[in-house]
């Protein structure tokens, strides 16, 4: 052991046990009779607190999965960045239309890869380090949920938007956020309040660049 190590933080006990509970509440795993989950339900894939990951309400990530059909269209595309609540809900076939478009998670978490071609890999550092596949102005609408509260990683995060989006951008993050994204992306804020599973300290609102009766009204 060197000098050094006596100076290095220890969490207390207290910490350790509070941090072990978070993590237990966020797993998920086969119903109490023994069935597995719904791969596409909200929370399939457990929240990990050390990547920034809040899943979305199921009724939130449900309205936003309706928005994201109604504005992409018959055939339409759908980019989920960062938004896997939605992914999932759109997969569930629950939402009216969902059938008539595709769509892809972009996601740095690779647990996500089980949802084989689409699933991106995408990490925001590198906004524009996408497959060949993934075409430019290729998807009918962009819904994104970037990681993190700061006008750094909005700012990466809106490169990818510009890149993917054939136009129409739905964006999710800190109503703190709200003058960046308008600078950025041209986005105003929505009446719709969304909700996570898991309240956050920050107030968090919707963010869009068209008209919408859903989440404007």
């Amino acid at each position: 052991m060197s000098d050094s190590d006596d100076d290095v933080p220890t969490l207390s006990a207290h910490t350790l046990a509070a941090l072990q509970e978070f993590y237990n509440e966020t797993r998920t795993g086969p119903d109490q009779d023994g069935t597995p989950s719904d791969p596409f339900a909200v929370g399939a894939v457990e929240e990990d607190w050390r990547m920034s990951q809040f899943w979305y309400s199921d009724e939130t990530a449900a309205v936003l999965a309706e928005e994201a059909v109604r504005q992409a269209g018959e055939g339409g595309r759908i980019a989920c960045v960062s938004a896997p609540s939605v992914y999932q809900k759109l997969k569930q076939g629950v939402v009216d239309g969902s059938d008539r478009v595709s769509a892809v998670v972009l996601e740095y978490d690779r647990r996500f890869a089980a949802y084989a071609d689409d699933f991106v890999f995408y990490d925001y550092n590198e906004p524009l380090s996408l497959p060949s596949g993934v075409a430019p102005r290729s998807f009918d609408i962009v819904l994104a949920d970037p990681p993190y509260l700061s006008e750094e990683c909005l700012t990466k995060v809106a490169q990818t938007i510009q890149y993917l989006s054939k136009g129409k951008v739905l964006l999710c993050t800190g109503a703190i956020m709200e003058n960046v994204a308008k600078e950025l992306l041209g986005v105003k804020m929505c009446g719709f309040l969304p909700k996570h599973n898991r309240n956050l300290s920050n107030e968090f609102r919707c963010f869009v660049n068209y008209p919408s009766d859903l989440l404007c009204s």
